[in-house]
């Protein structure tokens, strides 16, 4: 047909036709565009996300509009009014690819800032605290939010066995049963960084810093019970929101905000800075108001920029850094890992991935080297050498930092204080939903897992243990506290 490109192998040969003509004589084998497109059809995809898999996202731009130049030499941040584009992907930790993208869980909001300095990753959640400070523990979270290794189906008995057995997770747990628990759809959620960072300004005076994404569209929760009728009507719900109102010219915004402790300042908090279970008073660092985030296009390939994007909290920019916190340390190796066993050890070369600005280094071969491999300058392939090769700038580098920090340890951090902070924030109604979603969730599990995980909620409030228990219909022992 005239005016339409001829269909071809991928060698770019012409093909004659694209359906199989038993009667043309043909041997089977040798009908190369029909092979070309069985064998490739079987790897049309990549191994899913082990966490995070069901996400969806957007590309935008991040506008400067607060200063942080004392705060932070990250070109960045580095003028009102400075632009720069952005790539975020929304996402729930526990399902499949194909879950319903609605259910209560852990939602991931991460956002790649594409910088002339190279690619800034912020990689957090809808929660402003994690579960654990124990990096060890990190893979048994996600595993008893998934599915048992026996039945193949939810396990609600491990999910509560390990938080019971965890103090740490209770302060998260309160925020994931909690109407924060479901968003309506990524607009009307928050994003926090969870973890402190460092951040240095150019005269090498080091500050820790918290960011958070605050929803300009405001936040917006489902219960349960809706829930439940939105996954029956839409099973994708979640992100057809996003892309539907972005369709529709509404683009959505958030503002991001820092938090900024000065070392000393860090040093002086009731409890380890670095723990990510714990928030940072805002009476002694308040938010303070940075840019404006806004999605304004949709991905024309799904694949190519959204499911191959990877997000790494390891990519950093001069003068922003990590902290000491174990969870964000074992995160930067984890992530970075995970990307080169799903895409490919050239993962950040894909278009969606690489930095807006020129990249040298001496990563050599290796499956898919797609790109460049330094052809105009083939001599230097090590370092140090002698023909001009890339070479380190230490002006860029982190400037030291003291760690007399107060550090915690499991035997003596406090678990109850904000998280009984927190259920003495809600509203009645809130408590009442917290408490109902928290009794659905531990109905069927083993008494005694049940007792555990009262008495952890006891510690934070007898009454609140209460609660729980008689919504579970009172079967667990009322001297709940002394366990």
């Amino acid at each position: 047909m005239s005016g339409r490109p001829t269909l071809t192998t991928t060698a770019g040969a012409p093909a004659a036709a694209r359906t199989r003509d038993v009667a043309s004589g043909v041997p089977f084998w040798r009908d190369r565009a029909l092979l070309e497109e069985l064998f490739t059809f079987n790897r049309e995809r990549v191994p899913e996300r082990v966490a995070f898999a069901v996400g969806c996202g957007a590309f935008g731009h991040f506008t400067v509009t607060g200063e942080l130049a004392p705060f932070t030499r990250a070109a960045l941040f580095s003028k009102v009014g400075k632009r720069t584009p952005c790539l975020v992907r929304f996402s729930a930790l526990s399902g499949a690819c194909g879950a319903p993208d609605l259910e209560r869980d852990l939602r991931g909001f991460a956002v790649k800032f594409y910088t002339e300095e190279g690619n800034f990753d912020l990689v957090g959640s809808n929660l402003p605290v994690f579960f654990l400070r124990d990096p060890a523990k990190v893979p048994d979270l996600v595993r008893v939010r998934k599915r048992h290794p026996r039945s193949n189906l939810p396990s609600p008995t491990a999910m509560w066995d390990f938080f019971s057995l965890c103090p740490e997770t209770l302060h998260a747990v309160l925020w994931l049963f909690s109407d924060h628990g479901i968003p309506r759809a990524p607009m009307y959620m928050d994003g926090f960084g969870v973890h402190a960072f460092a951040l240095w300004n150019r005269k090498g005076e080091r500050f820790w810093a918290k960011f958070r994404l605050k929803s300009l569209q405001g936040q917006r929760f489902f219960t349960d019970e809706e829930a439940v009728r939105m996954i029956a009507q839409d099973r994708c719900a979640f992100a057809r929101a996003l892309f539907e109102a972005i369709e529709r010219g509404e683009f959505p915004r958030w503002q991001l905000c820092v938090q900024i402790l000065s070392e000393a300042e860090a040093k002086r908090l009731p409890f380890d800075p670095f723990d990510p279970t714990k928030l940072w008073p805002e009476q002694l660092c308040p938010w303070l108001e940075v840019g404006i985030l806004e999605l304004d296009r949709n991905p024309d390939n799904y694949f190519a920029e959204i499911e191959q994007a990877a997000f790494d909290p390891g990519n950093f920019v001069p003068g922003i850094g990590a902290s000491p916190d174990p969870i964000l340390e074992a995160r930067i190796l984890l992530y970075a890992d995970a990307q080169r066993y799903r895409i490919g050890t050239h993962y950040a070369a894909l278009p969606v991935n690489a930095p807006r600005c020129p990249v040298h280094h001496y990563h050599k071969d290796g499956a898919m080297r797609f790109f460049d491999n330094n052809s105009k300058n083939p001599d230097a392939f090590y370092e140090p050498n002698s023909f001009d090769g890339p070479v380190p700038s230490p002006e860029h580098g982190e400037p030291p930092s003291s760690t007399d920090f107060p550090r915690g340890s499991r035997a003596n951090e406090d678990d109850f204080v904000q998280s009984r902070a927190f259920w003495r924030s809600l509203s009645g109604e809130a408590r009442a939903r917290l408490v109902a979603n928290l009794a659905r969730a531990l109905e069927g599990v083993p008494e005694f897992i049940q007792r555990r995980e009262l008495a952890l909620f006891a510690r934070l409030d007898e009454r609140f243990a209460e609660a729980v228990n008689r919504a579970l219909g009172g079967r667990a022992p009322l001297a709940i506290a002394a366990e």
